[in-house]
C-alpha cells in the first residue's frame, strides 16, 4: 500500500505530504482544486511520461516521492535483485524528479534507474484506473490479455510455452524466407559474402594479442633513436671511458671494505654496496647486448604499418575484435553455404519447419481450452458482479475467433460480448455500450481481478462519472469491495462513494498574494458531514442535506 505521498512543486501544488492508511480512501473537492492533479503526480512516479510543464510556475524542480509497504510478491523482489537495488522486507521508496532543463530522474530506494525499470516496479504497486482506461474495452485486441489476467499458473505455463514454441517458428520461418529470396537477390548476396569471406581470409588473422605485440613492435621501430640515445646514455654513465660510475663506485667499495672490521654498521655497507655494485654491472651488460642488438628495419615498420591499419579496417566492417571478425566469417561461411547449396537446406528447413509449426498449433490449441475454461469462469463472474450493479440483465460472452492464424500470443483472438437487454443478440462490447455501462464493466473485472493480483494500490480517477442514484451507491459498493483486497484510493463527486470510505480528505486550493496553492486536510466527524451534505446539495448546504448526509454516512456503517 501507499504509506506517504510527498509531492513538491507540482503544477498548482507548492508542498503536500500526505499519510495514507489500508482500506478505502477518497479524496473530493471543488472542481479545478487539484485533485486530478495528485492523481497525475502519481502517474509520474509511476514511470508515465514527464514534461516540464508540470513544474510549478517560477520554480526549478519537481520532486514526488512514495513509500510504499512493499508486498509479498515474489515477482517483485525477483525484479529489484535483477537490477541491483537493495531493498528492506517491509518498505521500498519511489521517487521522480523533473528539471526545467530538461534532466530527469527515477529513484529506487535511493538507486538511480530509468524510466522504464520505475515503471516496471512500479506496475506491482500502483494501478491507476482513470476514465480514459475504458479504452481498454473499446479495443478488442487489449481483450486477450484482460482474459489472461484472470487466468492461474497453469495459463502463465502455456503462454509461456506456446511463445518458445512460437519463437523457433520464426526463426526457421526467417531463414526459409531468405533462400527464399529471388534468385537476382540471391546472386547479388553470394556476391557480396564471396568478396567478404575472400577479405577476411586473406587477412590470416591470427589472434587479439597480435595487434598488441605489432603496436608494441612499432613503438621500438618508431622510436628508435630515442631509444638508442637513452641506452648509450646509460651505458657511458655506467662503463664509459673516463669516470664511469661503476669504477667510482669500485673505489668507494675498496675504501669501506678496509674499514669494515671495525664496526657492523661498516660491514652493512659494504655487504649493500657490494651488491648494488655487482647489480649495476649485470645492468650494464645487458644495456650493452640491447645496443649491440638493435637495428633500425624501415621495411619491417611500414610492413607494420599496412598490417595494423587492414586489421583496423576489417574491424570497422566485421567487428570490434579478432574473434568477433571470425566469428562472423563463420557465421556467413555458414549463410553462403546454404545460399550455394539450396535445394539442399530447403528440404531440410522444409522438415524443420513442418515440426515447428504442428508443435506450435498443438499448443495453440491446448492454449485456447485453457483459455476457454477460463473465459466461462470470467463470464460467470463478470455476471454476479454486473447484477450487483444494476446490469442483471446484460450477459456477457467472452468470443473465440474460429479461425487459427498464428501469432506471438495464440492462435485465436479474443473479443468480449454484451447483451444489454433480454431477448437481443450479443454484440461486440466496444460497438454498443454506453459510458455507465462501460464504467460498470471496467469496475466488475477491477473486482475480479484484484483478488488474483498483488497490486498494493489501485487509483479510481473519476470512474464513476456519468451515474447517479442506485447505480452510483452499487458502485460505491462495489469499489469498497476492491479495498477488502487492496488498498484504494479514489477521487469522487458521488456523495454515495465519499460516504462509504474508510477515509476522507478534502482538497481546497485558495490565492495567496496572487499566487495558486493546494491545500489537503483530512476530515472526520461534523467536517465530513458538511462535505457529503456539499456534494448532495451544492453551494448551499442546507438542513435537508445534512441529514442526508448523515444518513448515507450511517448507511455506509452498517
Amino acid at each position: 500500500m501507499l504509506q506517504e505521498l510527498s509531492i513538491k512543486n507540482f503544477a498548482i501544488i507548492d508542498t503536500l505530504q500526505i499519510s495514507f492508511e489500508q482500506g478505502m480512501t477518497v479524496l473530493t473537492g471543488e472542481t479545478g482544486a487539484g485533485k486530478s492533479i495528485i492523481i497525475d503526480a502519481v502517474g509520474l512516479l509511476a514511470g508515465g511520461r514527464g514534461s516540464a510543464d508540470f513544474i510549478r510556475h517560477g520554480e526549478d524542480k519537481t520532486v514526488i516521492q512514495g513509500l510504499f509497504q512493499m508486498p509479498e510478491s515474489s515477482q517483485l523482489a525477483s525484479l529489484m535483485e535483477e537490477y541491483g537495488i537493495s531493498y528492506e522486507p517491509d518498505q521500498i521508496l519511489l521517487q521522480r524528479e523533473l528539471s526545467s532543463s530538461g534532466k530527469n530522474v527515477a529513484r529506487v530506494n535511493g538507486t538511480i534507474v530509468t524510466v522504464s525499470v520505475l515503471r516496471e516496479i512500479a506496475a506491482h504497486l500502483i494501478d491507476i484506473h482513470g476514465q480514459n482506461e475504458h479504452q481498454e474495452l473499446m479495443n478488442p485486441t487489449k481483450h486477450l490479455d484482460l482474459l489472461d489476467q484472470f487466468g492461474d499458473s497453469e495459463l502463465g505455463r502455456l503462454i509461456a510455452s506456446y511463445q518458445d514454441t512460437y519463437q523457433t517458428f520464426i526463426g526457421v520461418k526467417q531463414e526459409r524466407d531468405r533462400l527464399l529470396l529471388d534468385e537476382q537477390q540471391n546472386i547479388q548476396r553470394i556476391d557480396l559474402l564471396t568478396f567478404q569471406i575472400s577479405e577476411i581470409e586473406g587477412a590470416n588473422l591470427q589472434n587479439d594479442a597480435e595487434e598488441e605485440a605489432l603496436i608494441e613492435e612499432r613503438n621500438l621501430l618508431a622510436n628508435y633513436q630515442r631509444i638508442l640515445q637513452g641506452l648509450t646514455t646509460l651505458y657511458n654513465a655506467l662503463e664509459g671511458e673516463d669516470g664511469n660510475g661503476l669504477d667510482q663506485i669500485g673505489v668507494g667499495l675498496g675504501a669501506i671494505e678496509r674499514i669494515e672490521s671495525l664496526s657492523p654498521t661498516y660491514q652493512d655497507l659494504t655487504k649493500r654496496i657490494s651488491e648494488a655494485y655487482f647489480q649495476l654491472q649485470d645492468v650494464a651488460t645487458t644495456v650493452r647486448d640491447e645496443i649491440d642488438e638493435m637495428t633500425y628495419d624501415e621495411a619491417r615498420l611500414n610492413e607494420i604499418e599496412v598490417r595494423l591499419e587492414l586489421l583496423k579496417q576489417l574491424k570497422r566492417k566485421y567487428g570490434s575484435s579478432i574473434e568477433e571478425i571470425k566469428d562472423y566469417y563463420e557465421k556467413i561461411s555458414l549463410e553462403l553455404d546454404m545460399i550455394s547449396n539450396k535445394e539442399s537446406y530447403l528440404e531440410k528447413l522444409a522438415t524443420r519447419y513442418e515440426a515447428a509449426e504442428i508443435d506450435l498449433y498443438a499448443k495453440g490449441r491446448q492454449l485456447k481450452t485453457k483459455r476457454q475454461k477460463i473465459a466461462h469462469n470470467l463470464e460467470t463472474e463478470i455476471q454476479e458482479q454486473l447484477k450487483a450493479l444494476y446490469m442483471e440483465k446484460a450477459t456477457f460472452y467472452v468470443v473465440f475467433e474460429e479461425e487459427e492464424v498464428i501469432h506471438p500470443d495464440g492462435l485465436n483472438a479474443v473479443e468480449f460480448y454484451i447483451a444489454p437487454n433480454v431477448g437481443e443478440p450479443p454484440k461486440p462490447l466496444a460497438k454498443i455500450a454506453s459510458g455507465g455501462e462501460l464504467s460498470r464493466m471496467m469496475l466488475a473485472m477491477k473486482a475480479i481481478f484484484t483478488q488474483n493480483q498483488e497490486i498494493t494500490s489501485i487509483i479510481f480517477d473519476e470512474v464513476d462519472t456519468g451515474v447517479s442514484g442506485r447505480v452510483a451507491q452499487a458502485i460505491a459498493n462495489k469499489i469498497h469491495l476492491v479495498s477488502e483486497h487492496s488498498q484504494v484510493l479514489c477521487i469522487t463527486h458521488l456523495p454515495q462513494v465519499a460516504a462509504i470510505a474508510d477515509n476522507h480528505f478534502y482538497i481546497e486550493k485558495d490565492v495567496v498574494e496572487e499566487r495558486t496553492f493546494t491545500h489537503v486536510f483530512k476530515i472526520v466527524g461534523k467536517k465530513r458531514t458538511n462535505e457529503v451534505a456539499r456534494m448532495l446539495a451544492g453551494t448551499e448546504i442546507t438542513e435537508l442535506s445534512l441529514a442526508h448526509a448523515e444518513e448515507l454516512l450511517d448507511l455506509a456503517k452498517k
